[in-house]
């Protein structure tokens, strides 16, 4: 099936920069989009950025022009490039695939992964 694997979060001061990673694996499926989701402490968990297969993005108005999602020539990695965060960007940031399976058929499967905390200090 398809696992996705997320990298990158870590400590970082007002106004910096971190990229972050997401790589899926598997077999047997294809990836249509895949994104980058997050939540913050008391908050609920809220879009970021996606991106297609044919490589359509899409952005939260909160983070566009600070933030790019990227993916490989594969679909089956995703980065988030962030820069000038924020404090209020403190949250675990989550990676979502939208990917298929073929059974007999294809078979619609959303995954997410375990998530990575980015912390932003003032």
């Amino acid at each position: 099936q398809v696992q996705l694997v997320e990298s990158g979060g870590g400590l970082v001061q007002t106004g910096g920069s971190l990229r972050l990673s997401c790589a899926a694996s598997g077999s047997g499926f294809v990836i249509n989009a895949m994104g980058w989701y997050r939540q913050a402490p008391g908050k609920q968990r809220e879009l970021v950025a996606t991106i297609t297969r044919g490589g359509s993005t899409n952005y939260a108005d909160a983070v566009k022009g600070r933030f790019t999602i990227l993916r490989d020539s594969a679909n089956n990695t995703v980065d988030l490039q962030m820069i000038s965060l924020k404090p209020d960007e403190t949250a675990v940031y989550y990676c979502n695939a939208d990917s298929a399976r073929y059974a007999g058929g294809w078979r619609h499967l959303e995954v997410w992964g375990q998530g990575t905390l980015v912390t932003v200090s003032s």
